[in-house]
């Protein structure tokens, strides 16, 4: 695949459906990119892609690397290369997207890619804890999820801006997860504040989808729950 092009496997939706018994390999997800974000089979916590390795950020602050045929039912990567890096303080969350827009304040409908790198002052993260029992949906998943709260930590995030008009297909806005530099805890970000952070920034245009062709898949009756969507994904 090409710089800065988005390969994802499967849908938000799937996961909405509770479809995440199988998928493709970390093998297979790391030929497609040097960064991104995703889960694992039953929604066993949550996946990042970092420079070739994939980690298993699971729950209770733990986190493994993942082995080579471990199954992936949701992920997106990217070949990243950023096309301009800027110095910036974040005072929240929300405060990625002025940043972006700063970066290319035309690029609406387009998808971001990006990377921070530095010291977080405050992290909010979650891990979701897996399925309890086949079929169980994301949104059910995030009633108990686990939550957990870092100051002045020193780490990576790795995040997906998509347009509004994906939602369902990706998460829309912002999509982040973090891992600190000692790789030993990490999480989807629901709330961040940062002094002075470095954040490497690409425009998208070009998205490739692979979906499952399992029956589970092709059996789901998949509708965007945008309530339940902003809900777990924060």
């Amino acid at each position: 695949m090409a710089i800065n092009e988005i390969y994802q496997y499967s849908l938000v939706n799937a996961l909405m459906s509770g479809v995440s018994d199988s998928g493709i390999t970390v093998t297979q997800l790391i030929e497609k990119g040097n960064q991104g974000l995703g889960t694992f089979v039953r929604m066993d916590g949550e996946l990042l892609l970092l420079d070739g390795t994939v980690y298993q950020l699971q729950a209770e602050g733990k986190i493994r690397v993942a082995e080579p045929d471990d199954q992936i039912p949701y992920a997106a990567a990217t070949h990243f290369r950023s096309q301009q890096t800027l110095t910036v303080k974040l005072e929240s969350k929300d405060s990625i997207e002025a940043v972006l827009k700063k970066f290319d304040d035309h690029a609406n409908n387009l998808f971001m890619s990006y990377r921070i790198e530095g010291v977080f002052s405050r992290l909010k993260c979650r891990t979701v804890k897996g399925q309890e029992y086949d079929g169980q949906p994301l949104s059910e998943l995030g009633k108990n999820q686990f939550v957990a709260e870092y100051e002045d930590v020193e780490g990576t995030i790795v995040g997906f801006r998509s347009p509004s008009t994906w939602q369902g297909f990706f998460v829309a806005g912002e999509h982040m997860h973090f891992i600190d530099k000692e790789r030993k805890i990490g999480g989807h970000v629901l709330e961040l504040e940062a002094d002075e952070v470095t954040i490497g920034i690409a425009t998208v245009n070009n998205v490739h989808i692979e979906l499952p062709t399992s029956d589970k898949f092709n059996a789901a009756k998949m509708s965007t729950d945008d309530v339940g969507l902003k809900s777990v994904e924060g």
